[in-house]
């Protein structure tokens, strides 16, 4: 490892950008799992979920055919932020990490479900319906 002018280690710095991305996925997979595991009901392993339901949510709606394209522009742009390193919390801390993706997800939805319909969304979640809800509530729509 390549030490800086300061005599840090600047190899995470000099690492590409899959080598970071599987880093912080391998991390994300770890806090997954402990909450799976560690948790005692199910809304432990929905939070814990939340991100890959949504990416398979987005998913299927991007592929719908009653999803107008500006609304699937606007769910691929939610994909790349909610499957980027960089956010705004950090992943890797429960319960806050996944908050800012859930705020992007949530804008996303509430657009969808205006231009496609709540019952093309609804159709299209793998999670549980308790945890769409609640993010159909934090977008306000009705």
């Amino acid at each position: 490892m390549a030490a800086g002018p300061t005599g840090t280690d600047t190899a995470i710095v000099d690492a590409p950008w899959a080598t970071v991305l599987v880093v912080a996925l391998a991390l994300y997979a770890a806090v997954v799992l402990g909450l799976v595991v560690a948790g005692r009901g199910a809304a432990a392993r929905e939070l814990a979920l939340l991100v890959p339901n949504l990416l398979q949510l987005f998913r299927g709606l991007i592929g719908d055919r009653r999803v107008p394209r500006r609304a699937k522009l606007v769910l691929a742009l939610a994909v790349v932020w909610i499957a980027s390193p960089i956010d705004l919390i950090p992943e890797f801390i429960p319960i806050a990490g996944p908050l800012d993706d859930a705020i992007v997800a949530a804008l996303a939805l509430r657009f969808v479900v205006r231009t496609s319909g709540r019952s093309v969304v609804m159709e299209n979640w793998r999670g549980g319906p308790g945890t769409l809800e609640f993010l159909l509530r934090i977008a306000r729509v009705t």
